[in-house]
Parts: structure tokens; C-alpha cells; sequence
């Protein structure tokens, strides 16, 4: 497949009263066409850096010091407000975490879905898009404002907001966060049946490292600004080759037996002021040795993934695999 999102050596930091702080620190990362790939890892993982730096939409405060980032051979770094005005609304679909904060509260749900459909939409067009994403009532929902819905109901606006104009790329930032554990998963099934009607990739960022691998074909897991293992989902959750993938599974709900306990990672994930000189993860890793302290660890291609650590060849964590049960 071909690919529709190239990102090369990216590294982004964000302006503090006291430091720069970096979120990416030399990614890179490309999305195929018609793809749904799931980027997980803890919060300051930067996951949602990347995910939302391919449409350019990162707080004032946030810096490109490095890469790029190309939609389809175009540069989205290079492109002025009015090119990237357009790529927005005609190329990405972006889900966002909280839909209510995604919607405008003065405004009836079916005006703003009009004006994200291309033209003078009909009422008939409108209520389609919305029966589309799951509403069982698209003509009540349109004629309500935010604030009347559900949240389920409020995402499912968001999302056919997101795909009105048949987006190439449909980035979804943590889209079932602030929804009741029991529509998680089928707000997450929706999203997943839209790649296949429409065609779009599609980009899933979570913490929930289970929900994803059950529904995206790719897995790629960030530590530090850093992707450190990247593969196929089922192959990345079951066999983890990266010591902190294996104890990012190991502390997920799911994986624990009647009288087991979750075992959370040690320590908390580090804030960068700069691009990091040894492993990033060595000082929570029970696998450290003193190369991770002294130098950087290379991308490595082991068994059709990614991984980046300096004993990826090694089996050091294949020999100690993590139970899992199946996602």
C-alpha cells in the first residue's frame, strides 16, 4: 500500500515559563493508505504530539525544531495558513477527546454538520451523515443542541463531523476518554467499520493499549518522545519485544487472574529539556544495563518490527514474556 503520511526526524518542544520541554525527540513514522494503526503509551508518552502534529494543530506554544511532516508528497510544515486551512477541511478528520468541547454549545448539531458537508447540504443530507455514525434518531439529533445529547451521542456528531468530506486521514486523540466504560468499545467499533466504508487510515491514540490492539491492524508504542516498538498488534501484544511494552501490558486491566494483582511501572516517564543522550526509559527498565545509561539505543528491524532498544537482537525480553490474555 501506498503511503499518505511520511514523517521524517521529528522532533517538537514546547516553550515553558522555566525550559523547553520536548514531546517527540526524532520520530519517525508513516501511515499507509487505508491502514488503522494504534499509538499507545502513558501520559507525556507523545502520542497525541504526534497524532495531532499532522494537521499542525499543537498549541501556540509548541515548536517544530526538526523533520517533516508530508500528506500525499505535500509538506504540512511548509504550507501557508490558506494551504493548510484546506488540508484540514478537506484531507484530515480529527476526533477529539471531550466532545462537548468539540462542539459548539450555541449552535444545533445539524447546522454544524452543513457547514462541515461540502455545498447547501439538504436536511436529507445532514440526517444521512448522522444515521451514518450510528444515530438511531438523526432527525431529532439534528435539530438538538450539545447540550441535549449524551456523550455517545455528542462523539458520534464529532466523528461525522470528522468524515464529512471523505478525509484521507482520520485522527482520533484519545476518542473514548471521557465516555462510560459501556460505549468505549462501541464508539471504537465505529470508528474502525468508517476505515472500511471509507477508505480513510485511520489513527487511533489511547493509553488503552488492549481496546486498540483488538481493532487496529499496527500497534506502535512511544516512550519519551520516541516510538520504541512498532508491528503488527498482535504480534506486539503478545510477544512484546521493548521491556516497556512488556510492562505497559503487564500494568493493563485485563491481563490479571482472580487472585493477581496489576503490576504498575515503577518510577514516572521523564520530561525532557532536550533530545535524549542514552535510553529514555533506563532508569524504570528491570533489563537496564550500563550501555542504556551511555548511549542512545538505534531503531532496530527484528522479525517485521521496530524496535528501539540496544538488546532488541539479544531475546533479553522474549525470554521473560509477559502473560497476557487475549485482547
Amino acid at each position: 500500500m501506498s503511503a499518505v503520511v511520511v514523517i521524517s526526524d521529528l522532533v517538537v518542544s514546547y516553550r515553558m515559563a522555566d525550559a523547553d520541554v520536548f514531546a517527540l525527540d526524532g520520530v519517525d513514522f508513516t501511515i499507509t493508505q487505508g491502514e488503522r494503526v494504534g499509538i499507545v503509551g502513558e501520559s507525556g508518552s507523545g502520542k497525541s504530539t504526534l497524532g495531532m502534529a499532522i494537521g499542525r494543530l499543537l498549541a501556540p506554544n509548541a515548536r517544530f525544531m526538526r523533520g517533516d511532516i508530508r500528506l500525499g508528497g505535500q509538506s504540512i510544515l511548509s504550507c501557508s495558513a490558506t494551504e493548510l486551512r484546506q488540508v484540514r477541511r478537506d484531507r484530515l478528520g480529527f476526533v477529539y477527546q471531550n466532545p462537548m468541547s468539540a462542539l459548539d454549545p450555541t449552535m444545533r448539531v445539524g447546522r454544524q454538520v452543513a457547514l462541515a458537508l461540502r455545498g447547501v447540504p439538504s436536511a436529507a443530507a445532514i440526517q444521512a451523515l448522522l444515521s451514518r455514525v450510528g444515530l438511531p434518531e438523526p432527525a431529532r439529533a439534528a435539530a438538538s443542541f450539545p447540550h441535549e445529547l449524551s456523550g455517545g451521542m455528542a462523539q458520534r456528531v464529532v466523528i461525522a463531523l470528522a468524515i464529512a468530506r471523505d478525509p484521507v486521514v482520520l485522527v482520533a486523540d484519545e476518542p473514548t476518554a471521557s465516555l462510560d466504560a459501556s460505549i468505549q468499545g462501541v464508539i471504537l467499533d465505529l470508528l474502525a467499520s468508517l476505515r472500511d466504508s471509507t477508505g480513510a487510515s485511520l489513527v487511533i491514540l489511547s493509553h488503552d493499549l488492549r481496546m486498540v490492539a483488538k481493532r487496529c491492524e499496527r500497534l506502535v508504542v512511544m516512550y519519551g518522545g520516541r516510538i520504541v516498538e512498532s508491528g503488527p498488534s498482535q504480534q506486539v501484544f503478545h510477544e512484546p519485544r521493548h521491556p516497556y511494552t512488556r510492562a505497559l501490558i503487564k500494568a493493563a486491566a485485563g491481563n490479571e487472574g482472580p487472585d493477581d494483582r496489576l503490576e504498575p511501572i515503577p518510577g514516572v516517564p521523564p520530561v525532557l529539556h532536550g533530545e535524549s543522550r542514552n535510553c529514555a526509559y533506563v532508569d524504570r527498565c528491570e533489563f537496564a544495563q550500563a550501555l542504556c545509561h551511555q548511549k542512545r539505543p538505534e531503531v532496530q528491524v527484528v522479525d517485521g518490527r521496530a524496535i528501539t532498544c540496544h538488546f532488541a537482537l539479544s531475546g533479553l525480553v522474549r525470554s521473560t514474556p509477559a502473560q497476557v490474555t487475549p485482547p
